[in-house]
């Protein structure tokens, strides 16, 4: 009947250890506190005079203290190094185990800054087959030996503390992941710019006059979205959609860039084709920007509807499809071709101007306007005017062009929606 008596008073122990835990276990404080009460509540609950609870790392093995009591000397993180042996036993054992001098080797080793010999009792932490930690106790009130009953409590008590520190655990590693995704994202970010670098160049090697021209449009669409007041990524994603813009004349007949004639109907379809082409190259790769599709296809668009290949006017393209256009137009006009000389950067600005807003978004060319003026004044941080080009246009004369724009833009007699 003493017996029965006992048992019932450790079984009601138990269950109040049980009802204290639920809130320790999901209260909003450090994970070391939450361990530490945790602990706490175990130890009162089968007389122990000391414990510690490890979390259980795979790679490498070993054991990691989250919180400790009791010991006169205890470390502020104890480590234990683990053998195969020493996680294949754990694992596999069926609830909590005694530990002695002569059992203590095969659950823990002597390597780390603990020694095991302090411990009596060893409670593997698992979630499933997974070992995620371990609770393990020194001496007990009075240096008894632990015995069935609160092996029972144990692992009854264990199987929560083990799903608690699975889920700190997995708030760890999921953190730890962010940050490395994180690393990851600024590589993949310097990855894609060095490799649509280099596609670049390989686009433009098939003529000397185009030599430079997709990198150039890059950095003026990037330059025009930063003064539109863009995002880094959206700047980011201008710069590669200038990169790749035109990325269908891999196909194009070589002959075609070099004549210096008019190009006869065929011809100049095979040239427009690179829009339709290239959009075909893109459109399934998955890019951090995922306006680049729509721009290799519609940098040629026009906002009267004149553009190809689908002659969209400018309400149905988007904003950076409007600004690689006036990139690409205003390096075409600023480079040599075949077929014609180089324009100056005042005459090409005079030639935007002109045509603005039938043919180009007048906001994107104030920005353009913007840059080259900074340019000329000297406000420019970085040049935005490829080092080739020299500005020969004054700060007074563009912001003449400015007001013509805005003029233009706002009269009514072009405006375009």
């Amino acid at each position: 009947m003493a017996i029965q008596k006992t048992n019932l008073r450790r079984l009601l122990a138990t269950v109040e250890t049980l009802a204290d835990l639920g809130p320790e276990i999901t209260a909003e404080r450090e994970f070391p506190r939450t361990a530490s009460a945790t602990l706490g509540l175990i130890m009162q609950t089968v007389g122990a005079r000391e414990g510690a609870l490890f979390i259980f790392s795979d790679r490498p093995a070993m054991l990691s203290s989250v919180a400790a009591g009791g010991f006169s000397l205890f470390p502020d993180t104890a480590i234990i190094p683990l053998l195969p042996k020493h996680v294949h036993a754990l694992s596999t054992a069926s609830g909590p185990q005694p530990i002695s001098s002569a059992t203590w080797e095969n659950f823990l080793s002597s390597n780390g800054n603990i020694a095991p010999e302090l411990f009596r009792c060893v409670v593997p932490l698992k979630v499933g087959s997974k070992l995620v930690g371990i609770i393990a106790l020194g001496r007990r009130e009075g240096d008894g030996a632990y015995d069935l009953e609160e092996f029972e409590s144990l692992k009854l008590l264990g199987h929560y503390v083990g799903v608690a520190l699975q889920n700190y655990v997995l708030s760890q590693s999921l953190q730890q992941r962010i940050a490395e995704n994180l690393r990851m994202l600024a590589s993949l970010h310097n990855f894609y710019d060095h490799t649509l670098h280099a596609f670049a160049s390989a686009i433009d090697v098939k003529d000397p006059h185009l030599h430079g021209h997709s990198l150039r449009v890059g950095r003026y669409a990037s330059g025009l979205g930063q003064a539109l007041g863009m995002t880094d990524q959206e700047v980011a994603g201008l710069r590669a959609g200038g990169l790749l813009h035109d990325i269908g004349k891999v196909t194009v007949d070589k002959y075609i860039f070099s004549k210096n004639a008019a190009l006869e109907p065929r011809e100049f379809r095979e040239i427009m084709d690179h829009t339709t082409i290239g959009h075909q190259i893109v459109h399934g790769v998955e890019f951090p920007w995922p306006q680049i599709p729509e721009i290799v296809r519609w940098h040629h668009e026009r906002a009267d509807g004149t553009g190809y290949p689908d002659r969209l006017r400018i309400d149905e393209v988007s904003l950076p499809v409007r600004i690689v256009a006036v990139a690409d137009s205003f390096d075409a006009m600023t480079s040599n071709r075949a077929y014609r000389s180089s324009l100056s950067v005042g005459e090409a600005l005079s030639e935007l101007v002109r045509l603005t807003p039938q043919k180009y978004d007048p906001s994107v060319v104030q920005a353009l306007l913007i840059q080259v003026r900074s340019d000329a004044v000297g406000r420019n941080q970085t040049t935005f005017l490829d080092e080739n080009l020299v500005c020969n246009i004054a700060a007074p004369d563009v912001d003449q062009l400015a007001a013509t724009v805005h003029h233009k833009a706002t009269s009514g007699r072009f405006l375009l929606t």
